[in-house]
């Protein structure tokens, strides 16, 4: 029964995708009306949003934002949808992309860019701000993955909950707080693949533990691949989401024989390079031949500045949040990650020259 349970969920994802696909033919003149579900890339004189499955770069002004309506005009060339007209753009008015565009706000008041940039996007995802040269810096550096949504930040947040509500709270309503806390900031964040993938995962921990069962980490992980590609096929040829799911394995498959055959490396390098190492040792071939660049530095680099993710993460956060109450020490908590988010740029900078 247990083979037939999860030949079922293959067939089903296979069923799904093929009966959804969409084909564009090249010249084919189109008319797409959606909600931006990812935070928008900015250039010097664009911005790329992606709909319909569709890259779609518009001029850069007026700013479209995450959670917006957009309605755009457009020809399809190369899975790209060409000279393309922005007919409306609705902003939504909703409180959590209210919430998010205040967060981010307060990040650009307080600090200088690109370090309210970096915050934004180690925090939130929020790469929008982000100035073009860094972004091409965090690229060749194979650093960009910090910035972006990712399970990361879910892990990151989700530690932070469950250490901090422990203290306050029995072990049950702690998991069930947390796993609340970790959905609002999915929400906040963006309903991106990485995150959702990551969220999922935490949701089945924090579950099995409340339930006292036992959690398999591989289990969890397919499990969570098949429910989303099933809900949202078009995922299956999603770059984020393929990088996401090959990353989360290859961590589980050598992230223990790295750090033990590099037990020589310091303590405090030796989690995060392990860790890095063991994720491009999955994702750099699908890089590579999508990209046609790969960094070899890029594990020790990720180990150079990964330390200060963590910290970078709970400053930002818990920063904004208190400053959008209590502007003077929301501030001084953004000044105590200055300091780290400068460390991180020297890095990403000297090596993605």
């Amino acid at each position: 029964m247990r083979y037939v349970f999860w030949g079922l969920l293959i067939l089903t994802v296979f069923a799904r995708y093929f009966s959804t696909r969409v084909d564009y033919s090249d010249g084919q003149k189109l008319r797409i009306t959606g909600i931006v579900r990812q935070e928008p890339l900015r250039y010097t004189y664009s911005q790329k949003i992606s709909l319909a499955g569709l890259k779609i770069y518009l001029p850069k002004f007026p700013e479209i934002y995450y959670g917006d309506k957009v309605v755009v005009n457009g020809v399809v060339r190369q899975g790209e949808l060409t000279d393309a007209f922005l007919v409306l753009k609705e902003e939504q008015q909703g409180f959590l992309s209210g919430f998010r565009k205040s967060l981010v706000g307060f990040y650009q008041k307080t600090l200088p860019e690109p370090h309210a940039a970096l915050i934004a996007g180690i925090s939130l995802g929020a790469k929008g701000s982000l100035p073009k040269d860094f972004w091409e810096s965090l690229t060749k550096t194979g650093t960009a993955h910090v910035v972006v949504a990712s399970g990361m930040n879910v892990s990151l947040v989700a530690s932070f909950l469950m250490g901090v509500l422990i203290l306050l709270f029995n072990r049950r309503k702690a998991l069930i707080l947390a796993l609340t806390g970790i959905w609002i900031y999915t929400a906040i964040s963006g309903f991106e693949a990485p995150i959702i993938r990551a969220a999922v995962m935490g949701s089945i921990a924090f579950t099995a533990q409340r339930l006292g069962r036992v959690y398999s980490a591989w289990r969890a992980l397919v499990l969570t691949g098949l429910i989303l590609l099933i809900i949202v096929p078009a995922w299956l040829i999603d770059l984020g989401f393929i990088l996401s799911f090959v990353a989360t394995a290859s961590i589980l498959v050598f992230q223990k024989r790295i750090e033990k055959f590099f037990s020589f490396v310091p303590g405090i390098l030796k989690g995060d390079f392990s860790t890095t190492l063991a994720a491009q040792v999955g994702v750099t071939p699908i890089l590579f031949v999508t990209f046609g660049q790969f960094n070899i530095l890029s594990p020790l680099i990720n180990a150079l500045v990964l330390w200060t993710v963590p910290l970078i993460t709970v400053l930002g956060i818990v920063g904004a949040l208190v400053g959008l109450a209590v502007p003077f020490l929301g501030k001084a908590l953004l000044y105590l990650a200055y300091p780290l988010t400068s460390w991180f740029i020297a890095v990403v900078s000297l090596f993605g020259r």
